[in-house]
């Protein structure tokens, strides 16, 4: 059986040029979200979310590969990211960050199918996080994204230079929410060797 590999199929939303900025059109995707606020660091909220996120994502795999003859590799994790003072996200005030949590859904699942996975998640955890899992879709459009080699918390300076010199010197405005891609597992990779994407949804000034 063939395991699908999205992240080959769209290589160009999970990619980017190291220190520079490419711009892309991201198609509407649908994905399972969860909700947060706080150090994803150091709150039990946010651990229990991704293991809710997790739950649901691999039950809907299993799903696909005995019931659907379609196997996949669970596509990473990915994060939303807000404050009420855009400055404490570059800053790393962390305390003070809002997040959604997501995992894509691949486009050939069926409702049916994520209903089943849903109740089979919940008779097989017992975390009430499940509960707050939802699918959603995202339409994005036009963005400004990166690759970011390095610690999470090094991110800053490449999104200063983002923010406040390649999206106005382009003539963009920001328009969404900043979105992180984890390309890399941290339980398993060094911090300076970590791969995330970064992404700004943005639009053209008149």
């Amino acid at each position: 059986m063939k395991k699908i590999d999205i992240k080959k199929q769209f290589q160009a939303l999970y990619s980017g040029p190291v220190g520079g900025f490419i711009v892309l059109e991201v198609p509407p995707l649908r994905y399972f979200m969860i909700d947060g606020s706080g150090d994803p660091n150091t709150a039990p909220s946010y651990r229990a979310a991704i293991e809710a996120l997790f739950t649901i994502s691999y039950t809907l795999k299993f799903i696909a590969k005995n019931e659907l003859g379609t196997d996949y590799i669970v596509p990473p994790l990915e994060g939303l990211w807000w404050a009420e003072d855009p400055k404490h996200f570059i800053s790393r005030m962390k305390d003070k960050w809002s997040w959604t949590m997501m995992t894509l859904v691949p486009d050939f699942i069926e409702d049916s199918s994520i209903e089943k996975a849903f109740r089979a998640a919940r008779e097989k955890k017992n975390n009430p996080d499940i509960q707050r899992v939802r699918v959603a879709s995202l339409n994005e459009g036009q963005v400004v994204q990166t690759l970011h080699i390095g610690p999470y918390d090094a991110e800053g300076p490449i999104l200063k230079k983002m923010h406040e010199e390649f999206v106005p010197a382009n003539n963009f405005a920001l328009t969404g929410i900043h979105h992180e891609i984890y390309l890399s597992d941290p339980r398993r990779t060094a911090a300076e060797k970590l791969k995330t994407v970064l992404r700004q949804p943005v639009k053209r000034l008149k």
